[in-house]
Protein backbone atom coordinates (compact mmCIF):
# COMPACT_ATOMS: atom_id res chain seq x y z
CA UNK A 1 0.00 0.00 0.00
CA UNK A 2 1.37 3.65 -1.08
CA UNK A 3 0.14 6.26 1.64
CA UNK A 4 0.30 9.83 0.66
CA UNK A 5 1.19 12.80 2.09
CA UNK A 6 0.21 16.47 1.65
CA UNK A 7 2.71 19.57 1.37
CA UNK A 8 3.99 21.06 4.48
CA UNK A 9 5.78 24.34 5.50
CA UNK A 10 8.23 25.86 2.57
CA UNK A 11 11.44 24.86 0.44
CA UNK A 12 13.50 26.61 2.90
CA UNK A 13 12.62 23.96 5.67
CA UNK A 14 13.58 20.71 3.53
CA UNK A 15 16.83 22.49 2.60
CA UNK A 16 17.70 22.80 6.48
CA UNK A 17 16.26 19.31 7.05
CA UNK A 18 19.01 17.93 4.62
CA UNK A 19 21.91 19.61 6.56
CA UNK A 20 20.60 18.44 9.77
CA UNK A 21 22.07 15.58 11.53
CA UNK A 22 25.09 15.30 10.81
CA UNK A 23 26.56 13.83 13.69
CA UNK A 24 24.92 10.54 14.62
CA UNK A 25 26.43 10.56 18.61
CA UNK A 26 24.91 14.07 18.97
CA UNK A 27 22.28 14.21 22.20
CA UNK A 28 20.59 18.03 20.55
CA UNK A 29 17.33 17.56 18.37
CA UNK A 30 18.79 16.78 14.78
CA UNK A 31 15.33 17.92 13.12
CA UNK A 32 13.66 21.08 14.61
CA UNK A 33 11.33 22.04 11.30
CA UNK A 34 9.05 20.68 9.32
CA UNK A 35 9.45 19.36 6.17
CA UNK A 36 8.33 20.03 2.49
CA UNK A 37 6.50 16.93 1.38
CA UNK A 38 5.73 16.36 -2.16
CA UNK A 39 2.22 15.87 -3.26
CA UNK A 40 3.74 12.83 -5.27
CA UNK A 41 5.84 11.02 -2.64
CA UNK A 42 5.06 7.81 -1.20
CA UNK A 43 6.35 5.39 1.22
CA UNK A 44 7.60 2.36 -0.25
CA UNK A 45 9.21 -0.76 -0.03
CA UNK A 46 12.67 -0.62 1.64
CA UNK A 47 13.32 -3.84 -0.26
CA UNK A 48 12.31 -2.96 -3.76
CA UNK A 49 15.72 -3.22 -4.58
CA UNK A 50 16.09 -7.21 -4.04
CA UNK A 51 17.57 -8.74 -0.84
CA UNK A 52 21.13 -8.94 -1.36
CA UNK A 53 21.95 -12.07 0.70
CA UNK A 54 18.85 -13.89 0.48
CA UNK A 55 18.38 -12.96 4.06
CA UNK A 56 15.75 -15.22 5.40
CA UNK A 57 13.87 -14.93 8.40
CA UNK A 58 14.86 -18.35 9.96
CA UNK A 59 16.37 -18.87 13.30
CA UNK A 60 18.65 -21.35 12.15
CA UNK A 61 20.02 -19.28 9.66
CA UNK A 62 21.88 -16.87 12.26
CA UNK A 63 24.63 -15.29 10.09
CA UNK A 64 21.87 -13.99 7.56
CA UNK A 65 18.55 -13.42 9.66
CA UNK A 66 15.86 -11.29 7.80
CA UNK A 67 14.34 -8.40 10.11
CA UNK A 68 11.72 -6.62 8.21
CA UNK A 69 10.29 -3.39 10.19
CA UNK A 70 8.48 -0.89 8.57
CA UNK A 71 11.19 1.60 9.03
CA UNK A 72 13.96 -0.67 6.77
CA UNK A 73 14.79 -3.82 6.71
CA UNK A 74 18.03 -5.88 7.36
CA UNK A 75 20.37 -9.31 7.22
CA UNK A 76 21.80 -9.71 11.00
CA UNK A 77 24.32 -11.39 12.31
CA UNK A 78 23.94 -12.81 15.61
CA UNK A 79 27.79 -13.91 16.16
CA UNK A 80 29.06 -10.36 14.81
CA UNK A 81 26.03 -8.56 17.03
CA UNK A 82 25.29 -6.12 14.02
CA UNK A 83 23.94 -5.61 10.79
CA UNK A 84 25.40 -7.33 7.49
CA UNK A 85 23.12 -4.79 5.50
CA UNK A 86 20.43 -2.96 6.21
CA UNK A 87 17.87 -1.20 3.44
CA UNK A 88 15.66 2.08 2.84
CA UNK A 89 13.31 3.84 1.22
CA UNK A 90 13.77 7.41 1.15
CA UNK A 91 11.61 10.11 -0.13
CA UNK A 92 9.47 13.40 1.49
CA UNK A 93 6.77 11.38 2.38
CA UNK A 94 9.30 9.51 5.24
CA UNK A 95 10.50 13.13 6.50
CA UNK A 96 8.62 15.35 8.87
CA UNK A 97 9.24 17.66 12.10
CA UNK A 98 9.92 14.87 14.89
CA UNK A 99 13.27 15.39 16.49
CA UNK A 100 15.80 13.10 16.63
CA UNK A 101 14.67 10.68 20.10
CA UNK A 102 18.20 9.73 20.82
CA UNK A 103 16.37 6.54 22.80
CA UNK A 104 18.98 4.21 21.80
CA UNK A 105 17.85 0.96 23.06
CA UNK A 106 18.21 -3.20 22.81
CA UNK A 107 15.59 -4.78 19.47
CA UNK A 108 13.45 -7.13 21.70
CA UNK A 109 12.49 -9.19 18.20
CA UNK A 110 15.72 -10.46 18.27
CA UNK A 111 15.14 -14.44 18.62
CA UNK A 112 15.37 -15.44 22.17
CA UNK A 113 19.12 -16.57 23.59
CA UNK A 114 20.66 -14.07 21.24
CA UNK A 115 22.78 -11.42 22.79
CA UNK A 116 21.39 -8.72 22.36
CA UNK A 117 22.97 -5.36 22.19
CA UNK A 118 22.20 -2.41 24.72
CA UNK A 119 22.78 1.31 24.73
CA UNK A 120 25.81 1.15 26.61
CA UNK A 121 27.19 -1.83 24.89
CA UNK A 122 29.54 1.03 22.60
CA UNK A 123 30.34 2.79 26.04
CA UNK A 124 34.19 3.28 26.20
CA UNK A 125 35.16 1.44 22.78
CA UNK A 126 36.28 4.40 21.29
CA UNK A 127 33.70 3.86 18.74
CA UNK A 128 30.01 5.74 17.82
CA UNK A 129 26.85 3.81 17.93
CA UNK A 130 26.95 4.43 14.31
CA UNK A 131 23.36 4.60 12.50
CA UNK A 132 23.24 2.18 9.23
CA UNK A 133 19.39 3.23 8.54
CA UNK A 134 19.97 7.52 9.56
CA UNK A 135 17.44 8.71 12.66
CA UNK A 136 17.14 11.87 10.16
CA UNK A 137 15.41 9.52 7.37
CA UNK A 138 12.89 8.78 9.31
CA UNK A 139 11.07 12.20 10.91
CA UNK A 140 7.63 11.87 10.06
CA UNK A 141 6.58 10.35 13.64
CA UNK A 142 8.13 9.05 17.15
CA UNK A 143 7.61 5.53 15.87
CA UNK A 144 9.61 5.84 12.85
CA UNK A 145 12.49 7.86 14.54
CA UNK A 146 12.85 6.21 16.94
CA UNK A 147 13.00 2.71 15.45
CA UNK A 148 16.35 4.13 13.69
CA UNK A 149 17.69 3.77 17.97
CA UNK A 150 17.48 0.18 17.78
CA UNK A 151 20.91 -1.33 18.27
CA UNK A 152 20.24 -3.73 15.14
CA UNK A 153 21.11 -0.90 13.54
CA UNK A 154 23.82 0.60 15.07
CA UNK A 155 27.68 -0.96 13.18
CA UNK A 156 30.98 0.14 15.21
CA UNK A 157 32.18 3.21 13.38
CA UNK A 158 35.31 5.93 13.70
CA UNK A 159 34.28 8.82 15.09
CA UNK A 160 35.64 10.72 12.53
CA UNK A 161 34.01 7.95 9.91
CA UNK A 162 30.14 8.55 11.64
CA UNK A 163 30.30 11.98 12.11
CA UNK A 164 31.90 13.66 8.84
CA UNK A 165 32.25 11.49 5.89
CA UNK A 166 29.66 8.88 6.65
CA UNK A 167 27.18 12.02 7.64
CA UNK A 168 27.98 14.33 4.43
CA UNK A 169 26.56 11.13 2.37
CA UNK A 170 23.52 11.05 4.61
CA UNK A 171 23.10 14.81 4.09
CA UNK A 172 23.41 15.16 0.65
CA UNK A 173 20.58 12.06 0.01
CA UNK A 174 18.29 14.35 1.80
CA UNK A 175 19.84 17.32 -0.44
CA UNK A 176 18.83 15.02 -3.62
CA UNK A 177 15.00 14.30 -1.82
CA UNK A 178 14.72 18.08 -1.54
CA UNK A 179 15.24 18.17 -5.61
CA UNK A 180 12.48 15.73 -6.26
CA UNK A 181 13.91 12.28 -6.10
CA UNK A 182 13.60 9.37 -4.16
CA UNK A 183 16.62 7.09 -3.29
CA UNK A 184 16.61 3.74 -2.30
CA UNK A 185 19.69 2.88 -0.04
CA UNK A 186 21.66 -0.44 0.65
CA UNK A 187 24.66 0.01 3.02
CA UNK A 188 26.36 -2.27 5.56
CA UNK A 189 29.53 -2.94 6.55
CA UNK A 190 32.51 -6.16 6.35
CA UNK A 191 35.78 -7.20 7.74
CA UNK A 192 37.24 -7.56 10.95
CA UNK A 193 39.06 -4.13 12.64
CA UNK A 194 39.08 -0.53 12.65
CA UNK A 195 40.65 2.12 14.30
CA UNK A 196 38.83 4.39 16.43
CA UNK A 197 39.43 6.94 19.23
CA UNK A 198 41.20 4.53 21.39
CA UNK A 199 43.23 2.89 18.48
CA UNK A 200 42.15 -0.26 17.18
CA UNK A 201 40.17 -3.02 17.77
CA UNK A 202 38.69 -5.92 16.60
CA UNK A 203 35.38 -6.30 18.40
CA UNK A 204 33.87 -4.22 21.54
CA UNK A 205 31.41 -5.37 24.12
CA UNK A 206 33.81 -8.14 25.62
CA UNK A 207 33.70 -10.24 21.94
CA UNK A 208 30.18 -9.66 21.30
CA UNK A 209 30.34 -6.93 18.56
CA UNK A 210 32.77 -7.47 15.33
CA UNK A 211 34.31 -3.96 14.73
CA UNK A 212 34.14 -3.59 10.46
CA UNK A 213 37.43 -3.01 8.71
CA UNK A 214 34.92 -1.26 5.92
CA UNK A 215 31.69 0.79 6.10
CA UNK A 216 29.51 0.66 2.20
CA UNK A 217 26.69 2.04 1.12
CA UNK A 218 24.69 2.27 -2.58
CA UNK A 219 22.31 4.69 -3.44
CA UNK A 220 19.77 4.61 -6.27
CA UNK A 221 18.49 8.06 -7.37
CA UNK A 222 15.03 7.92 -8.91
CA UNK A 223 12.57 11.06 -9.58
CA UNK A 224 9.69 10.41 -7.79
CA UNK A 225 7.38 7.89 -9.32
CA UNK A 226 5.87 4.16 -8.97
CA UNK A 227 7.03 0.56 -10.38
CA UNK A 228 10.53 1.85 -9.12
CA UNK A 229 13.14 -1.53 -10.21
CA UNK A 230 11.43 -1.16 -13.13
CA UNK A 231 12.52 2.12 -13.54
CA UNK A 232 15.94 2.06 -12.88
CA UNK A 233 18.04 2.37 -16.49
CA UNK A 234 21.20 2.15 -17.76
CA UNK A 235 21.43 5.68 -17.06
CA UNK A 236 19.86 5.95 -13.96
CA UNK A 237 22.82 7.43 -11.22
CA UNK A 238 23.68 4.82 -8.96
CA UNK A 239 26.28 6.18 -5.85
CA UNK A 240 28.34 3.69 -4.21
CA UNK A 241 31.05 3.90 -1.67
CA UNK A 242 33.54 1.61 0.13
CA UNK A 243 35.03 3.84 2.86
CA UNK A 244 37.61 2.17 6.06
CA UNK A 245 36.64 2.17 9.28
CA UNK A 246 39.13 4.79 10.68
CA UNK A 247 39.72 7.97 12.20
CA UNK A 248 42.29 9.01 9.81
CA UNK A 249 39.40 8.81 6.76
CA UNK A 250 39.27 11.76 4.74
CA UNK A 251 36.13 14.01 5.52
CA UNK A 252 34.88 14.30 1.82
CA UNK A 253 32.59 11.25 1.07
CA UNK A 254 33.39 11.07 -2.85
CA UNK A 255 36.95 10.41 -2.81
CA UNK A 256 35.51 7.18 -1.61
CA UNK A 257 33.53 5.91 -4.65
CA UNK A 258 33.29 3.35 -6.44
CA UNK A 259 31.29 0.52 -8.12
CA UNK A 260 28.91 -1.70 -6.91
CA UNK A 261 30.65 -4.60 -8.49
CA UNK A 262 33.51 -3.97 -6.38
CA UNK A 263 31.43 -4.14 -2.65
CA UNK A 264 29.69 -6.76 -4.08
CA UNK A 265 33.24 -8.76 -4.85
CA UNK A 266 34.16 -7.68 -1.56
CA UNK A 267 30.86 -9.21 0.39
CA UNK A 268 29.55 -11.98 -1.86
CA UNK A 269 26.16 -10.02 -2.37
CA UNK A 270 23.91 -9.43 -5.55
CA UNK A 271 22.84 -5.73 -4.34
CA UNK A 272 20.51 -4.68 -6.93
CA UNK A 273 18.94 -8.64 -7.52
CA UNK A 274 15.61 -6.88 -8.24
CA UNK A 275 16.71 -4.79 -11.15
CA UNK A 276 17.37 -6.48 -14.70
CA UNK A 277 20.23 -8.13 -15.00
CA UNK A 278 21.32 -6.51 -18.30
CA UNK A 279 20.45 -3.20 -16.66
CA UNK A 280 22.87 -4.13 -12.94
CA UNK A 281 25.69 -5.15 -15.74
CA UNK A 282 26.10 -1.52 -16.58
CA UNK A 283 25.07 0.53 -13.61
CA UNK A 284 27.03 -1.51 -11.51
CA UNK A 285 30.42 -1.42 -13.09
CA UNK A 286 30.59 2.55 -12.96
CA UNK A 287 31.80 5.01 -10.59
CA UNK A 288 29.68 8.19 -10.37
CA UNK A 289 31.15 11.21 -11.11
CA UNK A 290 27.96 13.40 -10.09
CA UNK A 291 27.73 16.29 -7.55
CA UNK A 292 28.77 16.26 -4.16
CA UNK A 293 26.55 18.35 -2.47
Amino acid sequence: MKLTFTRLGSLALLAALATSCSKEELTTPANPTAAVVSQDATRDSNLAMGNPSGATADVANYTNYLMTKTQYTLSYHRDKGKANWVSWHLSSAWLGSTPRQDNFSSDATLPTGWFRATSTSYTGSGFDRGHVCPSADRTGSVADNSATFLMTNMMPQAPVNNQQTWAGLENYARTLVGQGYECYIIAGSYGSGGTGSNGYATTIASGKITVPSNCWKVLVVLPEGSSDASRVTTSTRVIAVNMPNNNSIGTAWGAYRTTVDAIESATGYNILSAVSSTVQATIESKVDTGPTS
